[in-house]
C-alpha cells in the first residue's frame, strides 16, 4: 500500500470541528454563501438557521456585521452566541468614517471623544469574554483600536472644527489614494 492510501486509511472520515466562527449581518442571514455551503456541510437546516438568526437579530439595526459562534450539536441541530458589534464598526461609526486611514501612524481619518470610547466600553463588557475585564482595560483596548485605524482620541469635539478637520482629511487621503495609485502603476512596469 502506498503512503497515501495508508494515511487516507489512517486518516478515515473528515471530522468538522463543532464550532464556526463568523460574523453575521443583522437580519441578512440568507442561504447562499458563504454561510449556506458551510452549515449544508455539516447538516444544518440553513433555512431554519437563517430564520432563527433573523429572529434572534431583529430588534437590532439590520445590516449590522454580528460576531456569531454557530455551536454544532451531534443530532444536526446548533447553538448560537451571537456577540455585539465589533469595536471597528462602533469606531467608524461614532467618528463618522467609512473605512481607517490607509497608513495609521502618518494619516489621521476622524476622531471620537472619551466618552465615545467610554459608551463603546459598556457595550462590549456585556460580550462573555469581556466581563471579567475592568472598564479601563477595555478602554485602552478600543483607544489602541483607534490608533491603529487612524482615528484619534480627545477630549471634547468642536462640531465646526471638525468639519473642517474631516475635509483636510478627504482632501489627504484623495493625496494618499493618488500615490498609492501612481506607486503601483510604476512598480508594474
Amino acid at each position: 500500500m502506498s503512503r497515501v492510501g495508508k494515511a487516507v486509511k489512517d486518516t478515515g472520515k473528515v471530522v468538522h470541528g463543532n464550532v464556526i466562527k463568523t460574523y453575521i449581518k443583522a437580519g441578512r442571514a440568507a442561504p447562499g454563501p458563504p454561510l449556506g455551503p458551510v452549515l449544508g456541510q455539516r447538516g444544518i437546516p440553513i433555512g431554519q438557521f437563517c430564520k432563527d438568526f433573523n429572529q434572534k437579530t431583529n430588534h437590532i439595526k439590520e445590516g449590522i456585521p454580528l460576531p456569531t459562534n454557530i455551536i454544532i450539536n451531534p443530532d444536526r441541530t446548533c447553538t448560537l452566541e451571537i456577540k455585539s458589534p465589533p469595536v471597528s464598526y462602533f469606531v467608524k461609526s461614532a467618528a463618522g468614517v467609512a473605512k481607517g486611514a490607509h497608513k495609521p501612524g502618518n494619516h489621521c481619518v476622524g476622531q471620537i471623544t472619551l466618552k465615545h470610547v467610554y459608551e463603546i466600553a459598556k457595550v462590549k463588557q456585556e460580550d462573555p469574554n469581556l466581563q471579567i475585564q475592568s472598564m479601563e482595560r477595555i478602554c485602552k483596548g478600543i483607544i489602541g483600536s483607534c490608533l491603529s485605524m487612524g482615528i484619534q482620541v480627545v477630549r471634547e469635539l468642536n462640531p465646526d472644527v471638525y468639519k473642517e478637520f474631516l475635509e483636510k482629511s478627504a482632501e489627504e487621503a484623495n493625496e494618499i489614494r493618488e500615490e498609492v495609485i501612481a506607486e503601483k502603476a510604476g512598480g508594474y512596469k
